[in-house]
């Protein structure tokens, strides 16, 4: 295996027991966070029901955090598992995307636009 972005835990902003937050390197928006597991497994459906709690856990404590620092007015939280679903780095991660008013003309369909046609019911 080549070596692993996620497995180094450089720019952590917050961490628990098995999981771990850092800005995007490639942010949507402004605060656009990412929960890693600590544990390198490929994507959400290997973790554990304890990993799954800490990443909860996490990304309550980064909302918080963003919430503070940011004032967003919405998130999006996604999790891409596999390469056809647009997953690029084989280390689970969740994004956590705070969503502005006005940042684009009609938000409706949120996270249904990852298939743009889709997005708008």
């Amino acid at each position: 295996m080549d070596k692993c972005v996620f497995c180094d835990r450089a720019e952590m902003v917050l961490e628990n027991r098995l999981a771990w937050a850092k800005y995007d390197q490639f942010p949507v928006s402004p605060g656009h966070l990412l929960i890693i597991s600590k544990r390198h497994v490929p994507d959400f459906f290997a973790a554990t029901t304890e990993e799954r709690q800490a990443f909860n856990e996490l990304l309550n404590e980064a909302k918080n955090m963003l919430e503070e620092k940011y004032h967003p007015d919405g998130y999006n939280i996604g999790v891409n598992c596999g390469e056809s679903a647009g997953q690029t780095i084989m280390h689970l991660h969740i994004h956590l995307i705070p969503r502005y008013h006005g940042d684009m003309d009609n938000p409706r369909g949120g996270v249904r636009g990852v298939i743009p046609e889709k997005r708008i019911y």
